[in-house]
């Protein structure tokens, strides 16, 4: 204890900034398309060195710096975006970006703040950094509407065998895996370099007990990973099949809206859904928004799409805006229609999370300057979460757009019984960037979630399919126009995850509620 009274908290040197600016670059490097995703594993040990010995203000500082690099190297394709669809002019569209970047780097910043005050030994610290760590991620999945936009668990979407764990823990067990690697690090070279965490030394016995943990338990994650595709390969086989065709109109953003190019965009994806008719779907899934009309309001347009699916004796399911009108306004909505061949609508659904500022301005009377970047009368109103549309004797869950990046959508769908989950977006506004493969991957953890088939239709890419095991099949490349017929298997077995949510982020975000007062009484009775 006396030698926790004697520390002099270091002041932020050049290479505490070098460190921290190393571990924001690595974590950006875990996600497509730079796809090391083995960075991930020992992105946050630079920072973590930087962060010993030092005030809790200081580790603020250097947090935030890393959260600022990270998102400023991830997400820097949002410029574009706002600058080219958003109509912003560019400085406009930097400083948003900007302080976009610096919101979300406070929860790094918060990160390191808390160690400091959380983690009076470096035991302490081998528990406190997973569990903080996902639990700012849980509250960032929902703060402010949320933006959980790669988490660090999504990094590893292609390692089949760690994430099956999704089913039990969601994205969030992953992440927790992932930072308890970070921390075991971080202990091994406090122990080999004989430096000190808050005046302490790590022991050899606790060195030693931090790689028998992590490696126990990345053991038992990979076994139970083989046990269960194994298990669900089995389901598979023996479950029955959907043919499904998604259909890949790669429209131009630029023209999508354009009345000119309405019946040249209805000729396109008719003649792609005509060549899917030799493959026998069942259905036919188009991007958000394909229809770039309101579909079944506008005759003439919506008779030539109706006689399109007539012709192919198919279902589909179209991406198009709605409206209903009201006694004093109109309602907007982003929707999906299920159509059969006679022209019925089995239902529609309305996108209940909607992207703020894209689809609607929240505090619009204070920022009257800025405009939705995507096209419609007024700002779209959300639908009912949950709802899931009828398919025969199955049911759907339609995700449009973003709304995939969130857990508990997808979740509350596959527990009112969706048998198939449905992704239809357009990430055109990406360009050729790194976004439409970050949010592809994120995609891959509903379909483990949940255990369900994930059927994905994008206007631009990457559309394809996603199996009950995370396996990505027959993915498109970017803007090209492309049709991909497979059959799909219906699994209707539901996971602890399905049924009981998000119970291991909440538990982590309990336990450091508690180490925060326990912390907090400490103090008192010192004083």
């Amino acid at each position: 204890m006396l030698i926790r009274r004697e520390i002099s908290h270091k002041k932020i040197d050049s290479l505490k900034i070098f460190l921290a600016v190393s571990s924001g670059l690595l974590l950006t490097g875990a996600f497509p398309r730079t796809g090391r995703y083995w960075f991930a594993w020992f992105a946050l040990v630079p920072l973590l060195i930087a962060l010993k010995d030092i005030s809790t203000k200081n580790a603020f500082r250097l947090g935030f710096l890393t959260g600022l690099i990270h998102y400023l190297t991830l997400l820097y394709w949002l410029v574009q975006t706002m600058t080219q669809y958003g109509n912003l002019p560019l400085y406009l569209s930097v400083a948003l970006f900007f302080l976009l970047s610096a919101y979300l780097a406070l929860y790094t910043g918060i990160f390191s703040m808390s160690l400091t005050g959380l983690c009076p030994t470096p035991a302490t610290a081998l528990f406190m950094i997973p569990l903080s760590w996902v639990t700012l991620e849980y509250i960032r999945s929902f703060l402010f509407t949320g933006f959980p936009w790669e988490l660090v668990g999504y990094s590893q979407f292609n390692l089949l065998n760690i994430i099956q764990i999704s089913d039990l823990f969601g994205v969030y067990g992953v992440s927790f895996l992932i930072a308890l690697s970070n921390a075991v690090l971080f202990l091994i070279f406090l122990h080999l370099s004989g430096k000190t965490w808050q005046g302490e030394a790590t022991t050899k016995r606790l060195a030693a007990g931090s790689i028998f943990t992590i490696f126990l338990i990345v053991s038992l994650v990979w076994f139970y990973g083989k046990w269960r595709i194994q298990s669900i390969d089995r389901l598979i086989s023996a479950a029955p099949t959907a043919r499904v065709a998604v259909i890949q109109g790669n429209i131009e953003q630029s023209i999508k809206w354009d009345p000119a190019f309405q019946i040249s965009t209805i000729n396109k994806y008719t003649q792609l859904s005509l060549s899917a008719k030799k493959g026998n779907p069942d259905l036919l899934v188009w991007p958000e928004t394909a229809t770039p009309f309101y579909f079944l309001k506008n005759k003439p347009l919506s008779k030539m799409v109706q006689k399109a699916i007539h012709a192919i004796d198919a279902d589909f399911l179209i991406g198009s805006p709605s409206f209903v009108a009201g006694r004093n306004n109109i309602e907007y909505y982003n929707s999906a229609y299920l159509v059969s061949p006679e022209g019925t609508v089995y239902g529609r659904y309305d996108k209940a999370h909607l992207v703020p500022f894209g689809e609607y301005i929240p505090f619009h009377e204070w920022l009257p300057f800025l405009d939705k970047m995507v096209e419609g009368v007024g700002d779209f109103r959300p639908g009912k979460s949950g709802k899931t549309i009828p398919w025969g004797s199955y049911k759907l869950g339609l995700l449009i757009c973003y709304e995939i990046i969130f857990p508990p959508l997808s979740r509350a769908m596959t527990e009112n019984n969706a048998a198939l989950l449905i992704n239809i977006t357009n990430d055109a506004w990406y360009g050729r960037s790194s976004a439409p493969y970050q949010h592809f991957s994120m995609a891959v953890f509903r379909a483990v979630e949940n255990r369900r088939s994930l059927i994905r239709s994008a206007n631009t890419g990457i559309s394809g399919f996603i199996d009950p095991v995370g396996r990505i099949i027959a993915p498109t490349s970017l803007f090209k126009k492309a049709v991909v017929t497979r059959s799909i298997p219906i699994i209707h077995n539901k996971t602890v995850y399905t049924r009981y949510g998000d119970l291991f982020p909440m538990a982590c975000l309990a336990l450091t509620l508690i180490a925060g007062l326990l912390n907090l009484y400490r103090s008192f009775k010192r004083d």
